[in-house]
């Protein structure tokens, strides 16, 4: 399926326009809900960790390298990749899964369009272009939410805790957040628009199919993610 995105296409203007509202779909429509569990993440893990560092003689604004470390390297792409794994893996495959029982990707083929790259490629363009955007903004969020916390249980002070944040700095860090955001995206699409293509039966193979995408595009995430880890660190 994949093999068959690499064709030049027969209208770039339509392409163009498809990229554009899945770029909105994946990204935009995505956005509330990244920063609301984001924040929450980063605020939980705050508290967690400074009641944890408040009965030992280590520096509180330990708690904002911790967070911010944690944030970056595990929480913001890993939990990411699996909140859209739910929520837009599972529209992908049951959009695609539709359109298969309905009979529209074969009207396409009679017409001549290439319907992988049609339906896959500019899903699989938007999703490798936002989702990274997302991974970065719930980072950020994240450790937002974890000052806010922090201050607010009077665990930690801001002054400590932006100590912590910009302590330590190690730029690779960042670099593997994103490389792990791209790696993910293209499980997620990729997975989910395989399932959804190559649906086959009756209305309940799409609910099927739907899940099937969801379940296997989790467990790619968390493989790898650990292999990303194990290779980079």
């Amino acid at each position: 399926m994949l093999k068959s995105l690499f064709v030049r296409p027969e209208r770039k203007t339509m392409y163009w326009i498809e990229t554009l509202r899945q770029m909105y779909q994946i990204g935009v429509d995505s956005l509330v809900i990244v920063i609301i569990i984001s924040f929450f993440i980063g605020a939980v893990s705050a508290v967690q960790f400074a009641y944890n560092l408040s009965s030992t003689i280590t520096p509180m604004y330990f708690v904002g390298y911790i967070v911010k470390e944690s944030m970056i390297l595990e929480f913001a792409p890993t939990v990411t990749a699996l909140i859209l794994a739910g929520k837009v893996g599972s529209n992908i495959a049951s959009e695609l899964g539709t359109m298969r029982l309905t009979e529209q990707i074969d009207a396409l083929e009679i017409m001549g369009v290439n319907t992988t790259a049609y339906l896959v490629g500019p899903k699989l363009i938007a999703a490798v272009t936002m989702i990274p955007l997302l991974v970065v903004i719930a980072a950020a969020n994240g450790i937002y939410g974890g000052m806010l916390a922090g201050m607010t249980s009077g665990y930690v002070s801001s002054t400590e805790y932006i100590q912590g944040v910009l302590s330590f700095f190690v730029p690779k860090n960042t670099v593997i957040m994103i490389i792990k955001a791209v790696v993910f995206s293209f499980l997620i699409v990729s997975i989910s628009c395989f399932k959804g293509y190559y649906a086959k039966g009756g209305a309940l193979e799409i609910g099927r199919a739907s899940t099937k995408a969801v379940v296997i595009s989790c467990i790619a995430i968390l493989v790898a993610d650990y292999l990303i880890t194990w290779l980079m660190i």
